[in-house]
């Protein structure tokens, strides 16, 4: 017998696909301004002979299919960036739909002083409409990403689903860690809330130094051997160019440490991209968390809408 009495089933609301799922949207949405990506140096630098800021671009592109993708270098003749820039702005004065003419995110893992100068000096020539996000850090997912180039290296032990270090006593494993740095004071004090994240992680004495300052890193090279480090490690807290790889090497030499490789294009460094592309996104108000009213309706009579 049916009861008319009985309430519908109760039906929770479920948001929205699309640019409102999750703050790396991923569906087409007209007014997404382009990417440009502005990496430190020229390109095809690197001492491996590798390109990290095209591997970056590569792994930048999954999470955010639908944003025209660029790339840019403070340096060199290809693809340096006033020309990449006014290209862009050309591209986007034909459309007009789009906040601004680019987002620009810096491939550094601080404030550091050169790429933003060259930054600013290339908006200031083009004329162009973008915005700067932040740098890739300080943000704990760098920690993870210094963790993981230290763990490759063999000199720290990572939990294969946690990434969690668990340092027993050996010749290779390192029992204090300096985080460098380059390119000004922001860039250091950036390095050191990475450091106490790093810290947290691998519950060794871990310190930050400037790599361009000497004494700084003879300091913190002090300080570490006062804590009772013997096997000290370099973990560079650059993305690419921003300070020699031979001149890491010659620091470590002189101070008889090792050191693990930059930071480099990985999955890690990719999403942080993508997340400060997110965030500027959402500054501008071109993405953001579904409202109310863009939540469907429950399903049911009683709450049908009157006529």
């Amino acid at each position: 017998m049916h009861n008319s009495d009985r309430l519908p089933p109760r039906v929770t609301p479920r948001r929205r696909s699309g640019r409102h799922r999750d703050p790396l949207s991923f569906d087409k949405w007209v007014g997404t301004p382009p990417l440009v990506l502005v990496a430190y140096g020229p390109a095809g630098d690197e001492a491996d002979g590798t390109d990290f800021a095209t591997e970056m671009v590569d792994l930048v592109r999954p999470y955010r299919p639908e944003t025209s993708l660029h790339l840019a270098r403070t340096h060199g003749e290809a693809d340096r960036l006033a020309g990449v820039l006014a290209e862009v702005a050309r591209r986007e004065g034909e459309q007009r739909n789009n906040p601004c003419d680019a987002v620009i995110v810096p491939l550094v893992a601080g404030p550091h002083q050169p790429t933003l100068a060259a930054i600013d000096e290339a908006v200031r020539v083009t004329g162009v409409n973008v915005r700067v996000t932040d740098p890739l850090g300080p943000h704990p997912m760098l920690a993870e990403a210094l963790h993981l180039r230290l763990a490759e290296a063999s000199y720290v032990r990572a939990d294969r689903m946690r990434l969690i270090s668990v340092v027993a006593p050996s010749d290779t494993m390192a029992d204090g860690v300096l985080v460098g740095s380059a390119g000004g004071p922001d860039a250091f004090n950036a390095a050191g809330i990475t450091a106490v994240l790093l810290a947290a992680r691998l519950g060794v004495t871990v310190l930050p130094a400037a790599l361009d300052d000497p004494a700084q890193v003879e300091q913190a090279f002090a300080q570490l051997a006062a804590a009772g480090c013997r096997r000290p490690v370099i973990a560079p807290s650059i993305v690419g160019q921003e300070f020699p790889a031979a001149e890491i090497a010659a620091l470590a030499g002189k101070h008889g440490a090792r050191a693990s490789a930059p930071l480099g294009a990985n999955t890690i460094t990719a999403k942080i991209v993508a997340l400060r592309y997110a965030e500027m996104l959402n500054s501008l108000g071109v993405e953001q968390q579904a409202a109310l009213e863009d939540l469907p309706a429950p399903a049911g009579a009683r709450h049908r809408r009157e006529n």
